[in-house]
């Protein structure tokens, strides 16, 4: 009971606060953490007050359900639900991700080839709208066009207080195969078998990812569950670096909860940019500082103040490009894009995480999205690469992260939306269900007082 009263006192809180901010200003959250790499105009006025919905309300172990608040961390999360032997149906990459954050703004990982992104386990939320109502979606019922226009509205039709999700079991530990290919159509057909029998060489898969190093040179790192561990489990959050481990291990076992988090230590390869992974500056930065939202802050700062861009002008060096994406290519049409984008972006590594939305009721079963339409019955591939290139003679920043989008779209694939965007108006109402989104918006927010999804992703409000 405390939990509930504890929980409605923070919904008050949160409606209040959203009372105060004048009408025509920007909505923001006032939260200390952020795993988006959009920049954003500066807010004029003090964010709404969610300090009080970081929190697990219960887990239901009979029923695989837990009850969430809209800003607890995945961090936060899987310690309440490991103990019972359940996680999440989708973990997504990077601690301190909020439940809210994943289901608004999309998430993936490697259980995403069978249970879809995570708003697809969400039985119900309640929402704060831009009428400043709270109102609970379900997938049929009252309110159930704003729980389907939520997953990838970033905001723009409301907030989540508050979400019941499914759980599902996990072992003790997690078996891993890292089978290397060198043939790129070798890997799809892999990915592909596995999707289709859920399992490989006679073993069960319960995650898949994978890691391409050059198109010659291909990683599909295959999970599956289990109670028993051959070896003694290995440790990546020490000197060791886990995307390093593919290329040398073809077998590896990690403890459940380190399996979940293994990309986090490193924020995949990206902690190389602060020289945490030489050995000397490994063993010298500590390492509860290893971790994606303490290298997050670095960019932050690095964004806000262009250190390292004043120090390569005075170095006469070119200036560069973010090229920050996570984009969905059909399985069919994966090899000829990751070709493609090793010819002209020449960013490596990349990370593969096979997705197809989730059928809950076997084949057949799977419910489009409107806001991020992925085809019912399709295996696609998210392909994510972070980083930055040179900006080349003649070329304007922004240039890069153009092509990709174009060649996104010719490959009929789809690009998330929490970095940088460049679609006009017109097209980004094509991709991104516009007609939906417009129609759910003048219900929920009629003063349209939240900021628009176009304004949001693309014009940087």
């Amino acid at each position: 009971m405390h939990a509930v009263r504890d929980h409605e006192r923070a919904v008050d809180t949160l409606r209040r606060s959203y009372a105060a901010v004048p009408a025509g200003e920007p909505v923001r959250l006032a939260k200390q953490t952020s795993n988006l790499f959009r920049p954003r105009s500066a807010p004029r006025t003090p964010g709404l007050d969610v300090s009080g919905l970081t929190g697990v309300l219960a887990v239901d172990p009979a029923a695989r359900t837990a009850d969430v608040q809209g800003m607890c961390t995945y961090e936060d999360l899987v310690d309440a639900t490991l103990p019972h032997g359940l996680m999440p149906l989708v973990v997504p990459q990077l601690r301190t991700i909020t439940l809210g954050g994943a289901v608004t703004g999309l998430g993936i990982e490697s259980t995403s080839f069978r249970n879809g992104l995570p708003h697809e386990s969400v039985l119900e939320m309640d929402v704060l709208t831009g009428a400043g109502e709270i109102v609970t979606t379900r997938p049929r019922g009252e309110h159930a066009d704003l729980h389907r226009a939520f997953p990838n509205s970033l905001g723009s039709l409301g907030y989540a207080t508050r979400l019941r999700i499914e759980l599902q079991p996990v072992r003790r530990y997690v078996s891993l195969r890292n089978i290397r290919f060198t043939r790129l159509e070798e890997l799809v057909d892999a990915i592909g078998e596995v999707v289709a029998k859920g399992a490989w060489g006679g073993e069960p898969v319960d995650a898949m990812d994978g890691v391409v190093f050059s198109p010659g040179e291909a990683y599909l790192v295959l999970g599956t569950f289990t109670d028993e561990a051959d070896d003694g489990p290995s440790d990546y959050t020490g000197q060791e670096i886990y995307y390093r481990s593919l290329r040398r291990r073809t077998r590896d076992t990690l403890i459940a909860y380190d399996y979940l988090w293994r990309w986090d230590t490193d924020w995949f390869w990206c902690s190389a940019a602060f020289g945490v992974q030489h050995p000397v500056v490994r063993r010298l930065w500590p390492r509860r500082y290893r971790r994606s939202d303490v290298y997050h802050r670095i960019v932050r700062l690095e964004h806000r103040h262009q250190v390292a861009a004043r120090v390569d002008r005075w170095r006469g060096r070119p200036a560069r490009e973010r090229v920050v994406q996570d984009v969905e290519v059909p399985l069919d049409r994966t090899p000829e894009f990751l070709r493609w984008f090793a010819a002209n972006v020449g960013m490596t590594p990349v990370w593969l995480c096979p997705l197809r939305l989730r059928e809950p009721s076997g084949p057949g079963s799977a419910k489009a999205w409107p806001l991020y339409p992925l085809r019912p019955g399709e295996t696609y591939v998210n392909i994510g690469f972070w980083g930055s290139v040179a900006i080349a003679a003649g070329a304007a920043d922004g240039d890069v992260n153009r092509q990709i989008e174009r060649m996104v779209s010719e490959v009929g694939g789809h690009k998330s939306l929490y970095s940088d965007a460049y679609y006009d108006r017109g097209e980004f109402d094509r991709l991104y269900g516009g007609d939906t989104w417009r129609a759910v918006k003048d219900r929920y927010d009629p003063d349209h007082r939240l900021t628009g999804l176009y304004e949001k992703a693309v014009s940087r409000a």
